[in-house]
This record gives C-alpha cells, structure tokens and sequence, in this order.
C-alpha cells in the first residue's frame, strides 16, 4: 500500500522524525508491505454494488497486525479509575492505579469505578490504531483513546492509519476515511484534541 496523504496535528510527525526516525521508517515499511488487492476478497451484498469485490477490512487488519506484531510492536492495556469530579480528576491521572483507588475513597468515594482501555500496536511510547471500521471508531480512537493513554503517560504521540476516500468507496459503507476524519480535527480547532497525533492516509 502507498501513503497517499498525512496530517500531522500538534507536531505530531515532527517528533517521530526527530525523537523516533527508526521507528517512524518501520511503520512506513509495514505500510508498503501490505499488498491491498489479494485482500480484495469481500462480495459485496449491497444493492448498490452487489457481487462486487471489495476489499476485506477484517483482512486488511489481520495483515496489519501479523506485519506490527513480526516487528515487535505490543498491545498495552491502560487501567485507570473513573470519576465526574473535574478537580480530582486532574490528581488522578497523575497516579499510579491504587493510588488512584485510595484517593477516591479519601474523597468519599464507596465503590470506585475501575475501567481500562487497550490499543493493538505500541513500541517506544507511540500507539498506532489501524482503522477500517465505522466512523464512530476513529472519532473514539482520536477524541478519547489516544488522548487517554496521553495524559496517563503511556504515549508521547498516537498514530491513526486510514484509507483514503479512493479506497473506502470500494469498501462496504459507512467506513472512515483519510479526508473525512481529517476535516473532523480540523474543524475542533488546532489545539484539539490536546495530543500530537499523526493521522496516516493510504491507498493500494
């Protein structure tokens, strides 16, 4: 596959080439190793293209994770307590997780509410989401996920790897695409979501 096209938001891109250059080539590497069209495997049951090849999302993400996991990159699961009180929220995510327990319950808290979340693909402080699903997913990745394991100090950027519009319209509908979610970030201003990101376009 090729990267057709990149958004580097809060620097994003800039600090993997400066910080983290050996890596940043690896996941471009991983990129072009995905060969798009022997994954072109799904027959469309849509009225609109029906019997049509498209190409597999859940394949294309099985290639992805086979290539990231041969190079060593890690799933991480981010455990962490939930609370509606926006003051004590910002002691909390400084703390390791049972501080955070024994927190809430000096605050008063009965029953703390525990949560976690996970990402596939982490190696050197930087998460990457490969995403073909509904746009719902990306709005999750880029707006919570990312921006979680950010403020938890897990990350120091998130990467979020999306097909172009070219490619998701030989997709079944309703998948994300590159421009779309772009325009999404742009338009909640150049300091949100308050993470560096890098937001990676592709295409066969």
């Amino acid at each position: 596959m090729k990267i057709i096209e990149k958004y580097s938001h809060l620097n994003g891109e800039e600090y993997l080439i400066v910080h983290h250059r050996k890596v940043y080539t690896e996941i471009i590497d991983v990129i072009q190793s995905v060969d798009a069209d022997k994954l072109r495997t799904k027959v469309s049951e849509e009225k609109t293209m029906e019997g049509k090849l498209l190409y597999n999302p859940g394949e294309l993400n099985r290639e992805f994770k086979r290539l990231f996991k041969e190079r060593n990159w890690k799933d991480v699961r981010y455990s962490y307590y939930v609370t509606t009180d926006y003051s004590i929220m910002q002691e909390l995510i400084t703390l390791p997780l049972e501080e955070q327990k024994e927190l809430l319950i000096e605050k008063g808290v009965d029953s703390p509410i525990h949560s976690y979340k996970q990402t596939d693909f982490v190696k050197e402080n930087i998460a990457i989401e490969v995403q073909f699903g509904k746009y719902a997913f990306v709005a999750y990745d880029l707006f919570v996920k990312h921006l979680l394991f950010y403020s938890g100090g897990v990350i120091n950027v998130g990467i979020e790897i999306l097909p172009m519009k070219s490619m998701q319209s030989e997709m079944s509908t309703g998948i994300a695409y590159y421009e779309g979610e772009v325009y999404n970030v742009l338009r909640h201003g150049r300091n949100n979501p308050p993470v560096p990101l890098l937001i990676i376009g592709i295409a066969p």
